[in-house]
């Protein structure tokens, strides 16, 4: 018996690691990385229309493995992650992920697609779109510490959104800093190496924190953060891993994604239960205020929340349907009748 083809309701999306890369180069990044930032603001700014919980995680003396769902009631999504900073001694990644949209009306998904590289890239537009209302204006200058996966996703968003010129780089590893001006050489940057995390600071208006390792670390000390700068801690995603020293938080105005999944992961677990923070949605809402004087030290305490991948997974089902960059995956069983599934399978031998 010919097998049955599967109808166009079985049929779901998927975007490939290799359709990804196909379509941030049609897009071009940094037009990719600013449309993105974009996204996550336009969805930031209507916080309040999404479910919102921390993420799911499920901790070993490895690494972690999360789930981070959310919906705006009319589309749900959800993105599978882990973070296994050993990984990368037997060539694998730190950071794995992939994603999924559905239809909440149906429940059926509408896409599914790669999220290591899509990750990168809205982690980059966070903190682009953060960095937009709370660094100094007009920044010429960005100091990234640590240079591993993460790095030239951050420099090319802040050139895109904000027009640095400058980026200076440091890592305790000196190959992976090797890795990120090769990469970047071809930016229209200035880019440099520096020989401690010191000296990248120096001159920098916005700093930005990504190493990997899941423990309590000082990356930023008090006294390498002088007035007016704005620095993105992205590294803190998890209870244990922290990146600046607590004396910073204490001069600085602090804020975040979702306060309750921050308390947990970000550098503000090592601070007092009534450390003041704010919501950066409520920033974008008028709510709040931003940036206030030229001397004042802001912080994105960033461990990434669901809605940013939500808005990362959205943009690119738009930007896709017409370029052919998916497969259709037979995913969804549609039997004649819905309540014969057991037809369905008999009509298949």
């Amino acid at each position: 018996m010919p097998a049955i083809a599967p109808s166009t309701k079985a049929y779901v999306p998927f975007v490939s690691v290799e359709n990804m890369m196909q379509l941030i180069h049609l897009l071009g990044i940094e037009k990719m990385l600013l449309e993105m930032t974009d996204a996550i603001e336009d969805d930031f700014r209507r916080w309040n229309s999404f479910d919102k919980i921390p993420r799911i995680a499920s901790h070993s003396t490895d690494g972690v493995i999360e789930l981070m769902p959310t919906s705006d009631g009319a589309t749900y999504g959800f993105k599978y992650v882990n973070g296994h900073p050993k990984n990368t001694r037997d060539g694998l990644q730190t950071v794995t992920a992939f994603g999924l949209l559905a239809d909440v009306a149906t429940g059926y998904p509408v896409l599914i697609t790669e999220m290591t590289l899509l990750t990168a890239l809205r982690t980059a537009a966070a903190s682009a779109m953060a960095a937009r209302h709370l660094a100094p204006k007009n920044p010429s200058t960005l100091a990234i510490i640590g240079n591993g996966a993460q790095a030239e996703f951050q420099a090319l968003a802040m050139k895109a959104v904000l027009g640095i010129t400058h980026i200076r780089l440091f890592d305790i590893d000196p190959l992976a800093t090797s890795k990120a001006l090769k990469n970047l050489s071809n930016s229209d940057m200035h880019v440099v190496a520096c020989s401690s995390a010191q000296s990248a600071v120096e001159g920098a208006q916005i700093i930005t924190t990504c190493t990997a390792d899941k423990q309590y670390a000082t990356i930023l000390t008090d006294n390498m953060v002088g007035a007016g700068v704005h620095i993105n801690a992205i590294g803190g995603d998890c209870p244990g891993k922290t990146e600046l020293h607590g004396d910073i938080l204490l001069r600085a105005d602090t804020f975040v994604e979702f306060e309750p999944q921050t308390r947990i992961e970000g550098e503000i677990q090592q601070m007092a239960a009534d450390y003041p923070v704010t919501e950066l949605w409520r920033v974008l809402a008028g709510k709040a205020q931003g940036r206030r004087d030229e001397r004042q030290i802001t912080l994105f305490d960033s461990v990434g929340f669901a809605v940013e991948d939500f808005s990362a997974l959205r943009y690119v089902r738009a930007k896709m349907q017409d370029t052919g960059l998916f497969l259709n995956l037979d995913m969804i069983a549609d039997p004649d009748d819905p309540r014969d599934l057991f037809g369905m399978y008999l009509r298949a031998k």
